[in-house]
């Protein structure tokens, strides 16, 4: 399997993926930090997360599978929903909970 079906199976297969740097328990970016926090001030107990710095090719596969240059990255049912600002822009005016929980 090479790393883009990798990167697909994972974020088809789990309600929430977090690509990021370090783990949910040991961040190792404030940026990483920051999307854990408001993940579980939305009330997520449970989400995959994948920590970037551990794989070089899924490092560079998941900014190629969304086009998007930078981690921390969120999915949600297999969407790329963004990075820290945009999940900090949707937890502030409400629609991030709704996307978490529809």
């Amino acid at each position: 399997m090479n790393v883009q079906e990798l990167i697909k199976e994972q974020v088809t297969n789990n309600p929430v993926v977090l690509y990021m740097k370090g783990t949910a328990d040991s961040p190792q970016c404030g940026f990483s930090a920051n999307v854990v926090q408001t993940l579980r001030a939305c009330g997520v107990t449970s989400f995959f997360t994948v920590d970037v710095l551990s794989d070089p090719a899924i490092r560079q596969g998941i900014k190629e599978y969304s086009d998007w240059p930078t981690v921390p990255q969120l999915y949600v049912h297999g969407k790329f929903v963004g990075g820290c600002d945009i999940v900090n822009e949707m937890y502030n005016n409400g629609e991030l909970k709704t996307v978490l929980h529809s």
